[in-house]
């Protein structure tokens, strides 16, 4: 049976300054934001220049970590973080929640597309696809911490895995990695591929939202079910709860892409 490696959280120290594979996940997301968006701005000249992608990946930053902090705390743990508000401001330790993230993001495109004058669809359109890989990049950074770990899994399963920080020794899935190959691979190469092709305004976002919301409702079964309000457990996760309403804008925005081709 697996036992989770128990990576060191920290990747390498500067003197005082300890990096940890965290902030590093991070950083690979916002790295190969810019590399994807640069190629797609070179196949599609005219979309946005490189300066406004620079420009646009610091807004989607602070969207990304101001939402995603704030998701963690209002979403997932407001109890905790209401007796340990120093906490809240301790992202360096992990705890982001995407749904949180994506509404922090949508915030940010808006402001960023008023400043350039662009249609907001547009640039959703744009960056949809250059999403699931830092996605992924965040659940590796999950796993490292050996955080968000799954169920208890049937030890017969080749890949059950035990987490020491889940304080048993109980095999679990190795559910991390369930939201890689999901969220992060297979929602990329299904973005990638129906956005190489000319699409109406809104059916790329559409794709995502449904897309993501799908995936991280089946991963949510392999999850060890989030503590949420005042630490109640759900039947149905808050992870799924968050997911349908993602699931049902996104059939709503591509019927009516659908419907404005169509004119």
């Amino acid at each position: 049976m697996l036992i989770h490696p128990q990576f060191d959280p920290v990747a390498f120290a500067i003197g005082p300054v300890a990096v940890r594979w965290y902030g590093l996940m991070y950083l690979v997301a916002f790295v190969q934001f810019l590399w994807l968006g640069r190629y797609r701005i070179r196949s599609r000249p005219g979309v946005m220049s490189v300066e406004q992608l620079d420009d646009l990946l610091f807004y989607g930053m602070l969207g990304v970590i101001l939402g995603g902090r704030l998701g963690q705390v209002l979403f997932y743990e407001p109890g905790y973080y209401l007796t340990n508000p120093l906490e809240v401001l301790a992202v360096w330790k992990g705890g982001m929640s995407f749904h949180g993230g994506f509404l922090g993001v949508l915030v940010a495109m808006a402001a960023w597309s008023r400043k350039h004058r662009m249609n907001w669809w547009d640039v959703t359109d744009f960056i949809a696809p250059l999403v699931p890989l830092g996605l992924a990049a965040g659940r590796i950074g999950n796993f490292i911490n050996g955080e968000l770990w799954g169920r208890i899994a049937d030890p017969s399963l080749p890949w059950a895995m035990i987490f020491p920080q889940a304080g048993d020794v109980e095999p679990r899935h190795p559910s991390q990695l369930y939201h890689v190959a999901l969220e992060g691979l297979l929602l990329f190469s299904i973005l990638w591929l129906f956005s190489g092709r000319p699409q109406p305004r809104r059916a790329v976002s559409a794709v995502f939202l449904i897309g993501y919301g799908a995936c991280r409702f089946i991963t949510e079964f392999f999850r060890e079910p989030d503590h949420g309000i005042f630490g109640q457990s759900y039947t149905v996760s808050m992870g799924q709860w968050l997911s349908v309403p993602m699931i049902l804008a996104g059939l709503a925005l591509l019927i009516m892409a659908r419907r404005e081709k169509a004119l």
